[in-house]
């Protein structure tokens, strides 16, 4: 169990028993047997927005003057897989924000009767309801795998609350008109679990292994990356969040239309079928490891960028960039905050 302050007035929390153990440094350590530790963000913080308690790391809470970035992590992952990112922009001025997305963490429904959508209106709705709460104005955008799909959404439909966008595979908002277009075959082989998870059995199969599911993503989208127990350990904790299957299989099932949205989000999934510009400056990675989203020079996706934009290959690197090249991926938040910058 934990106490930690709220963003909204400094009352305590109790939170449930699957909290992690908070303590007081930007990056803490938190045992687990004999010579293990956990690298892990800490303490975090909760925000009441419309419909989640939004858990989230700020490292400079009390700090409204500081140039902001937002960072949304992916699946199966956590807030911790900005481990080594956090520090290095904390060097360079910037508060640096990472929340758990809905279903990963401690962040948590306000209702029982909201449905577990995790739609791309909803998650990236959900970043810019965290920054109203927080009081920010605008903020860099940078994420990876779901990530991605969060910053796309926010840097497209709110273009006045991000003063720049990094994102890996540069652009994955979806219209819904071509979720069942016929694709090579070759793609199907490498985004066979969005499939399993179609099916009581896939979803079943994820419930009993929330880790032993990460373990094996992890080696498959980033096959020559040599990662930790410790770095499995830290990120499996966020998979325990009553809503985490519900979620993790809800958005391929939405993006496969096998499953509605939410009502609520009806109008900003409206305009995401219509696949809006990005017009805020934007830097773009593509790992060339990655196996769902092989490597580009930038080019096919070029059309949905109207504002400056500036593509990278990121070598010997599959799609855990923030784990796997945490210097690049701070590098590009510091190269998208210049291309924003009045020449």
């Amino acid at each position: 169990m934990r106490t930690v302050y709220t963003s909204g007035g400094f009352s305590l929390l109790s939170l449930f028993a699957f909290s992690l153990t908070a303590i007081a440094a930007t990056i803490s350590t938190t045992a687990t047997g004999p010579g293990s530790s956990l690298p892990t963000l800490g303490p975090v913080y909760y925000a009441k927005t419309p419909k989640l308690s939004i858990e989230y790391y700020d490292s400079a809470p009390k700090n409204t003057k500081a140039p902001v970035a937002i960072l949304a992590h992916g699946f199966p992952y956590s807030i911790d897989t900005y481990v080594d990112v956090v520090p290095k922009l904390e060097k360079e001025g910037y508060r640096v924000i990472v929340p758990s997305l809905r279903g990963f963490g401690n962040t948590t429904f306000l209702s029982a009767t909201t449905l577990r959508s995790a739609e791309q209106a909803a998650l990236g709705k959900d970043i810019i309801d965290l920054m109203d709460v927080l009081k920010i104005e605008k903020a860099v955008f940078a994420g990876y795998d779901w990530g991605t799909v969060v910053v796309n959404v926010a840097a497209a439909l709110w273009p006045e609350r991000c003063s720049g966008m990094v994102a890996a595979n540069s652009y994955l908002i979806q219209n819904r008109a071509t979720a069942w277009n016929v694709a090579p075959a070759s793609s199907y082989p490498v985004k066979w679990y969005y499939y399993v998870f179609l099916t009581p059995p896939g979803y079943s199969s994820l419930a009993s292994d929330t880790k032993g599911w990460a373990e094996v993503l992890w080696s498959k989208n980033s096959p020559n990356w040599t990662y930790t127990e410790a770095q499995l350990d830290a990120a499996s904790l966020a998979f325990h969040n009553p809503d985490y299957v519900d979620i993790a299989t809800n958005f391929y099932r939405n993006r496969l239309l096998y499953a509605p949205g939410d009502p609520s989000y009806a109008e900003l999934a409206n305009k995401l079928d219509t696949q809006p510009l990005i017009t805020v400056p934007s830097v773009t990675l593509d790992p060339d490891q990655a196996v769902v989203f092989p490597a580009t020079n930038g080019s096919t996706t070029a059309k949905y960028f109207a504002g400056p934009r500036v593509h990278h290959i990121v070598k010997g690197c599959g799609e855990a960039i923030p784990l796997e090249r945490p210097d690049v991926f701070a590098n590009a938040i510091l190269e998208v905050a210049k291309l924003g910058s009045p020449r």
